[in-house]
């Protein structure tokens, strides 16, 4: 049995890094994974769907391109060029991490599926036969999630898709009904609408976007209402039936139920960790109720010299949250510090077309904690830049403290919402007042500018 100073399982975005630095600083250290370097974000995640979104919005550009003088006659989807495509963008990712990986001293790369039998000892059932025992002082937990599945009578019997299986359909889908109206759901809704299908999204909460604020939310929904995607909120899919080629789908909407046909099923009902093969009772570590691995602010687990990173943790179920992640243990191992992830930012950008890009508080959470706060809001057509690109789809929102003017929480939709959040992000972290965005000096003419003016907002209602 070999034994570690540091076992990794899993080669997500916290996961990789870390097995790095650690060999680096001379921890003899081992990275498991069970199929592919990279972790969920490059193989099936962010890296495909951005690429294929990129495909998407292309499509759009053509069939809009006549009101910026451009004339075209048309343009053809070409699926099997745009998997391909994405194919070789995920595998120069996948590729350039693992060898990275093999280049680092001090560290094993084993390919195989980790369980636990002990507290500290791991069986690993190799990929190329065979399997092998591995200890360590310390073990760091990166496994990720994958969709949930949900108790859909029928559901199984039909063929559904994941957000994975879906970015290997060679065909476009005639009328694809997806399970879920969260930022997965809408980012596919959209995508496949612009390859050509009919998209209707099922989302069982009673209001759409639930977590952002209603202005937010329905400046959301405008924007796919005009590109024909219908949305059902307060859904409930009952169960499916296939008769031949077509897919009955039974949703109750309030106290009725209505039949919708389509071809094919996308399930985007959330995630589900992937704790199940690990064994943990093995070691004593605790999980929730819904088999997500309970941590502390440093995130050890129940066990001592035992960490969990990123999705698996439940919470914020972002890539950027696990390289996080990474960071603080690190810097806790290695550098001494005493970091937690307690109030920690959480941005996020939703990839639809114009982006959501959001960090911070919304208004709905300030009102509820009774907190003296101010908001502005700023119409994309309002814009210049917007206005000079010919896309004035969406708005600007921020909301601020009252009293002394700092910045607590934005929303922008627009193109490079995702951008624009992340330099009033900073100003945030950096505690620059609203005020001094509103003054500050900004290249013209650029969406970023335009802070300017949703800050003077603030002036004229003051």
């Amino acid at each position: 049995m070999k034994h570690y100073d540091a076992i990794i399982i899993g080669s997500g975005q916290g996961g990789t890094p870390l097995a790095k630095k650690l060999a680096s600083q001379g921890w003899k250290t081992a990275l498991i994974e069970k199929k592919d370097v990279g972790g969920t974000c490059v193989n099936v995640g962010c890296t495909p769907t951005k690429t294929m979104i990129a495909s998407a919005k292309a499509a759009y550009a053509v069939m809009h391109a006549n009101k910026f003088g451009v004339e075209t006659t048309g343009y053809e989807i070409n699926m099997q060029a745009i998997i391909n495509r994405k194919n070789k963008v995920v595998e120069s990712f996948r590729r350039g991490s693992q060898k990275s990986v093999e280049r680092t001293e001090n560290l094993d790369l084993i390919f195989g599926i980790a369980s636990f039998v002990d507290e500290k000892k791991l069986q690993v059932i190799l990929n190329d036969g065979g399997e092998e025992e591995v200890s360590a002082k310390k073990i760091f937990i990166d496994v990720g999630t994958r969709a949930a599945i949900p108790d859909i009578e029928g559901l199984h019997d039909v063929g559904y898709l994941t957000s994975t299986t879906l970015m290997e359909l060679q065909q476009v889908p005639e009328h694809l009904l997806i399970i879920g109206g969260g930022y997965i759901g809408l980012e596919f809704g959209q995508m496949y609408g612009r390859f050509g299908s009919k998209i209707t999204i099922v989302e069982s909460s009673e209001r759409f976007l639930s977590r952002e604020d209603e202005d937010i939310a329905e400046e959301v929904r405008n924007i796919l209402k005009d590109e024909e995607i219908e949305i059902i909120t307060n859904a409930q899919v009952m169960r499916v039936h296939k008769n031949s080629e077509i897919i009955s789908v039974t949703v109750k909407v309030g106290d009725k139920e209505k039949e919708i046909y389509c071809s094919h099923i996308l399930v985007s009902a959330g995630r589900t960790p992937n704790t199940d093969a690990l064994n943990l009772e093995a070691s004593g570590i605790k999980t929730n109720e819904r088999g997500y691995i309970v941590s502390n602010e440093k995130l050890e687990t129940s066990v001592k010299d035992i960490y969990v990173i990123g999705d698996v943790k439940g919470g914020p179920e972002f890539t950027h949250i696990a390289y996080n992640d990474h960071i603080i243990l690190y810097n806790n191992l290695i550098e001494g510090k005493e970091e937690t992830i307690l109030n920690r930012p959480v941005p996020y950008t939703m990839f639809t077309d114009p982006q959501l890009g959001r960090v911070g508080i919304t208004e709905q959470e300030a009102r509820k904690k009774g907190l003296n706060i101010k908001t502005a809001t700023l119409p994309m057509a309002h814009v210049a830049r917007a206005i000079e690109t010919g896309d004035t789809r969406g708005l600007m929102k921020a909301v601020v403290d009252a009293d002394n003017g700092a910045i607590l929480g934005v929303a922008i939709v627009g193109q490079e919402g995702g951008e624009v959040m992340s330099v009033l992000q900073m100003a945030m972290i950096g505690g620059i007042t609203w005020q001094e965005i509103k003054d500050m000096i900004f290249a013209h003419p650029l969406y970023a500018e335009s802070l300017n003016n949703l800050f003077m907002r603030l002036e004229e209602t003051a």
